[in-house]
């Protein structure tokens, strides 16, 4: 009795000076990371994480439900995309042709209606509202500078970023993109609880709008320009301007760093479903139209889908892009697998949630699953009668 009260007694002590020293060290955050990551049993932040934290509703409106085709799942899943289902835990797989669902099929538990984490397809998101708010008049233009929002930004270039280098990752912030580091500014942005000090800590070290490089701090400073021109939350952007508009049938919710009135971690996390989640490829896909009523401006949705940069042609403003088995597209992407695929020549919508992510080497920009489900999908769609 004696040795356990004395080890519990040293435990506390122990977990009270790792709190302690973790204040003292800037790193509290790692407490965070620790209750709702680690200690599940993750190495990094996963599907269903948004369900311990805390998030700002988009509303939907009157919903628009999907057409379902004639020939709905009438042809069998081929073997080589039932394999890659299983080994990257796929949840959601969804094919729509000529805007109605023809394949669909949900896995682990997941359904229709199901929430799960966009991850970084939210930045996709994040540049169609930054469109939305120059076609309303509320930023200027691509090149208006961050400063004229935010003039505190520090860095040897801070008055010459603007936020056409946010949505096209051109930034030169100072930034660390590693997800699976505990101590990378990525990390730390995912579980503080004040992000915006973190944003604004910062400093645009390399000159602006010059190359290519994939940095999420970049989003969420786009995000806070958003929310300033516009004075509204960003998940209240969203829902008023795409979300309602485009027939939601659910509601989807965005992560904070804190509550009640915290920002949305916009780099990342719009927990919705795949149904919703294709209602935004839908939109690009008809240039910015819905029902009638043009959303966003056509020329916007066109240079959302064009490279900025020649030696970087895999992405233009917040969506990446390319050529599969002759098929141009462009796509959203989000960590761990996460895509909404369009390819307009032939009317053609692909979204897979899940998971595990398929390799991606540094020789080609696109994980090897990508070219999986473009080309899976096809060799279904051709054995239609």
């Amino acid at each position: 009795m004696k040795f356990l009260k004395n080890f519990f007694k040293w435990l506390a002590i122990l977990v009270i000076t790792i709190i302690v020293l973790a204040y003292i060290f800037d790193v509290d955050y790692l407490l965070r990371a620790v209750r709702t990551i680690y200690f599940r049993g993750h190495t990094t932040a996963f599907l269903d994480d948004y369900t311990h934290f805390p998030n700002r509703e988009i509303k939907k409106g009157t919903a628009q439900p999907w057409a379902i085709a004639k020939d709905y799942n009438s042809i069998p899943t081929t073997e080589v995309l039932e394999k890659t289902h299983k080994e990257l835990q796929t949840v959601a797989y969804l094919i729509i042709k000529n805007d109605s669902i023809w394949h669909e099929s949900y896995f682990d538990g997941y359904g229709k209606d199901s929430k799960s984490n966009s991850f970084s397809m939210a930045k996709s998101v994040v540049t169609l509202a930054l469109g939305k708010a120059i076609m309303e008049g509320k930023i200027k233009s691509l090149d208006q500078k961050v400063t004229d929002f935010f003039p505190e930004l520090k860095g040897e270039f801070a008055n010459e970023v603007a936020v056409g280098d946010l949505s096209s990752m051109a930034s030169g912030l100072s930034w660390d993109e590693r997800y699976y580091s505990p101590f990378s500014i990525v990390t730390r942005a995912y579980f503080d609880d004040d992000l915006k000090k973190v944003i604004l800590g910062l400093e645009v070290k390399d000159k602006p709008g010059k190359s290519f490089s994939y940095l999420s701090g970049a989003t969420q400073l786009l995000a806070m320009c958003i929310e300033k021109a516009t004075g509204e939350y960003l998940s209240d952007y969203v829902s008023k301007n795409f979300w309602q508009p485009m027939g939601a049938e659910n509601e989807a919710l965005w992560q904070l760093d804190h509550e009640p009135d915290g920002i949305e971690k916009a780099y990342c996390c719009i927990a919705s479903n795949a149904r919703d989640f294709a209602r935004f490829g839908k939109l690009m896909k008809q240039d910015g139209k819905w029902n009638g009523k043009q959303l966003l401006d056509s020329t916007f949705v066109q240079k959302c889908v064009t490279p900025r940069f020649p030696e970087s042609p895999q992405y233009g403003y917040g969506w990446w892009m390319h050529n599969v088995s002759g098929k141009q597209l462009y796509y959203m992407r989000g960590h761990l697998g996460q895509f909404v695929i369009v390819i307009p020549e032939d009317d053609l919508i692909i979204v897979r949630l899940g998971h595990i992510k398929g390799l991606q080497t540094d020789t080609d920009p696109h994980s090897d699953d990508l070219y999986v489900y473009v080309d899976e999908a096809y060799e279904m769609l051709a054995q239609r009668k």
